[in-house]
């Protein structure tokens, strides 16, 4: 998506970036704290990661204004992120911890790279689905069509 303001549509990418961040990682210190057994502290990190959450849906009204997303449009984007992880960000992730012998983050990364795959071809599905749903439709309008046209066409004549 060609951008004019180029720069402040990449801030804005790194600002919903580290709200979304900060939200996991709220949740994650939250479900530290209840098991230290401190619910104050666990609530407050819950309420905050909350507050992240609006910031980072704030961020993308900007980034995918709702007037220019449609569904599939939605599921295309979906598609392509989650290809990116799967075939450059993690493999690229995963070479650097086997270099540093971090079998634990190896682990994890296959683990990513599978399930990243995964949501893609779910997503992929979703966008086909619904492309046959529609020229299916397309199919049952253009009879519709073609059948008011020849009662049309009887009444003129």
């Amino acid at each position: 998506m060609a951008r004019p303001e180029i720069k402040t549509y990449q801030n804005l990418e790194a600002a919903f970036a580290g709200e979304s961040m900060a939200h996991i990682k709220y949740r994650y210190f939250a479900k530290l704290a209840r098991a230290a057994g401190d619910e104050d502290t666990a609530r407050i990190f819950e309420q905050t990661a909350d507050q992240e959450v609006m910031h980072a849906f704030g961020h993308l009204d900007l980034l995918y204004p709702a007037t220019d997303m449609t569904p599939a449009k939605a599921l295309q984007i979906a598609i392509e992120g989650e290809t990116y992880e799967y075939s450059e960000m993690y493999p690229g992730f995963r070479k650097t911890a086997v270099e540093e012998g971090n079998a634990a983050a190896v682990a994890e990364i296959d683990e990513q790279i599978s399930e990243s795959k995964e949501h893609a071809d779910q997503f992929k599905a979703v966008l086909e689905k619904a492309a046959k749903r529609f020229a299916a439709l397309a199919k049952v309008e253009e009879r519709h069509a073609n059948h008011y046209q020849k009662a049309l066409d009887a009444i003129q004549a």
